[in-house]
């Protein structure tokens, strides 16, 4: 049975296949993949970094020979675990860096089979300039609305809400594994790369209807350490905005919550107080290590709000021309107050249909 080569990598074209299989090693699918793609590697990171070494300092045949054993040995494994119960009308999608030699062994043997096998022609690079091109230089304008509100107005919350309640969001925090802001990195747990975090978002947006809003939390330009891609920043800088307003003692006390991998964590906390954009002067942070030894958690979270966060997002803030389209008012951040403004919200964000 022959091999197909496509070029496609939309996602309609992408689901007409049972299975998408990236034989590239598990570093490079780490680093970034096609979303839904299974990693099935030929040569590991290990077998990979010694072939590429024998090339450059012994010889092409040799690198070959020893190259082909691990790929014959890994494409058996697979066979014979992963893919063992695939049925014989099973379709993949095959693909590795530049739809070379290690997507063709795997879709040689795949093919003898018996399997109707497709081949990813260019590879990885063929769906990664499609990311970019889309992303980068155009595509269809995004209808958003920004939640916007001061640090710990629980916005993630209530954009939770509020796809419970089948209005479309796009969460780019969840995407880019941070909540946003200074002290907004996962304890323990680094980003996505760019690649991956784009991977991501293109995946997301897929699944929405472009024609309808869709909220969106506002963001600065960079969510910790990823770039948001022009595509979707443009339909941020012009999007309307929804802003919810909270007493800075509520506020508090949501962020002790919210960001408690953090501020129980000393090692992190200082790396949070040494991001700071302005030093807040060693008396002020001798004082705020202070209320962090006594567990004075929320006075604390109330100290960086007044002489950090807010003054920062309402000097962003004077300056937003965007239209606000309402100012929901909460007097705590409790489940029922988030209820309360993720209503008003869905109403505000689905418009009744005429």
């Amino acid at each position: 049975m022959g091999i197909q080569l496509t070029e496609a990598v939309d996602a309609a074209s992408l689901a007409r296949f049972d299975a998408i299989i990236d034989v590239r090693s598990p570093g490079e699918f780490a680093e970034d993949h096609v979303p839904g793609a299974e990693n099935l590697p030929v040569l590991d990171d290990v077998e990979r970094a010694e072939v590429g070494t024998i090339y450059v300092q012994e010889s092409r045949f040799l690198a070959r020979r020893i190259g082909a054993a691990h790929v014959a040995r890994n494409i058996a494994r697979h066979l014979e675990t992963a893919l063992a119960d695939r049925p014989s009308s099973f379709r993949p999608l095959i693909y590795c860096w530049r739809g070379g030699q290690r997507s063709n062994a795997m879709a040689t043997i795949l093919s003898q089979v018996g399997w109707p096998v497709s081949v990813l022609s260019g590879g990885y690079k063929t769906y990664r300039r499609a990311v970019q091109s889309r992303l980068y230089e155009g595509g269809a304008e995004l209808r958003l609305i920004l939640l916007d509100g001061h640090t710990g107005s629980a916005k993630t919350e209530i954009l939770g809400r509020l796809a419970a309640r089948g209005v479309q969001v796009l969460d780019l925090e969840g995407l880019a594994e941070h909540r946003g802001s200074l002290f907004g990195a996962v304890a323990g747990r680094g980003q996505p790369s760019q690649k991956l975090f784009e991977s991501r978002l293109i995946q997301a947006l897929d699944r929405l209807d472009a024609s309808r809003p869709i909220m969106v939390e506002a963001e600065s330009s960079k969510i910790g350490e990823r770039m948001t891609p022009p595509l979707v920043w443009r339909a941020m800088q012009a999007a309307p905005r929804i802003e919810v307003v909270a007493p800075r003692e509520a506020r508090a006390g949501y962020l002790v919550g919210a960001y408690r991998d953090i501020i129980e964590n000393r090692a992190e906390l200082e790396a949070a107080f040494a991001r700071l954009p302005v030093y807040p002067g060693q008396k002020r942070l001798e004082n705020w290590r202070g209320l962090a030894d006594e567990g004075a958690f929320e006075v604390l979270a109330s100290a960086l709000m007044e002489h950090h966060y807010d003054p920062a997002y309402d000097r962003s803030s004077r300056k937003d021309g965007r239209t606000r389209l309402a100012r929901i008012e909460l007097d705590d951040l409790g489940e029922r107050s988030q209820e309360a403004a993720a209503e008003q919200i869905a109403r505000l964000a689905q418009p009744p249909r005429a």
